[in-house]
């Protein structure tokens, strides 16, 4: 009995060593926690990653880049989007790569003409996020379906340049390894502009206070009258629809009938 309660105490002053280790700051902020499946905020307090704006402006960071490749003399292209699913061919036709984060195609020449097989890399639903402080990479996985083995794998590098590079040439053995370098992969940095319902009230009030101005100079006009200038509308203006549609059925108008105003 007394050896029993001896070995379970030398394992919990084991256990409370290695918490002790590592102190519970570095345990408490580091790494991030992933927002959604494009962002990922910093426990520390640095900021946010956001991956879409690593990528161009049509939401990519390679599309149809040639691989090196070991199937023959096929051609080996690579398409990845980190943040918008996307499909290709980019026609109506279903092919392996629907909705997906990043597809491989591989055109093989044969009698003449090419033939094209879409081969679905990962998609966005369940890619999973790992931090690692001391390089400052975000590495970010993609697998075909949820809890499945990854298929591609894509370090973000906090860099002050801009480059894009593999690891490897495209083999079905293993997961297509990218390393992208950027300084929009630092937190906080490359933010996009995010325009929220505040912005665009000021920007349909700016419209309407500009149209306000432009059409009350057209529409009205000064007259002179005994109490001093006064602006009435313009007639040609406000009442051009209403004169158009009280036009007669056999095509002649209406007299017009004049205002004090243009009297005066």
């Amino acid at each position: 009995m007394y050896v029993m309660v001896l070995s379970v105490l030398t394992v919990v002053y084991f256990s409370l060593g290695l918490t002790a280790a590592v102190p519970p700051s570095e345990l408490k902020h580091s790494g991030c926690i992933k927002v959604n499946g494009c962002k990922c905020l910093m426990r520390d307090g640095s900021g946010l990653i956001d991956l879409a704006s690593v990528a161009d402006e049509d939401g990519f960071i390679q599309r149809l880049k040639p691989l090196p490749s070991a199937v023959g003399t096929a051609d080996v292209l690579l398409s990845f989007s980190p943040c918008l699913p996307f499909s290709q061919p980019e026609d109506f036709s279903i092919t392996a790569c629907t909705d997906v984060a990043a597809c491989v195609i591989i055109r093989i020449h044969q009698d003449n003409r090419f033939i094209s097989q879409y081969l679905n890399f990962g998609r966005h639903e369940g890619n999973k996020f790992s931090y690692n402080d001391s390089k400052k990479t975000l590495t970010v996985s993609y697998s075909m379906l949820p809890d499945s083995e990854p298929q591609t794998v894509v370090h973000y590098q906090c860099s002050p340049n801009h480059s894009i590079t593999h690891s490897q040439s495209f083999s079905a053995d293993g997961p297509l390894q990218m390393w992208v370098e950027s300084p929009c992969a630092c937190p906080n940095a490359c933010a996009l502009v995010d325009v929220g319902p505040g912005t665009i009230f000021l920007i349909i009030l700016c419209l309407s206070v500009t149209a306000y101005f432009i059409i009350g100079s057209c529409a009205l006009r000064p007259f002179r009258t005994s109490n001093g200038v006064q602006m009435a509308p313009e007639d040609s203006v406000w009442c051009m629809i209403c004169y158009q549609l009280s036009e007669r059925p056999d095509g002649s108008r209406r007299k017009r009938n004049y205002s004090l105003t243009d009297t005066l």
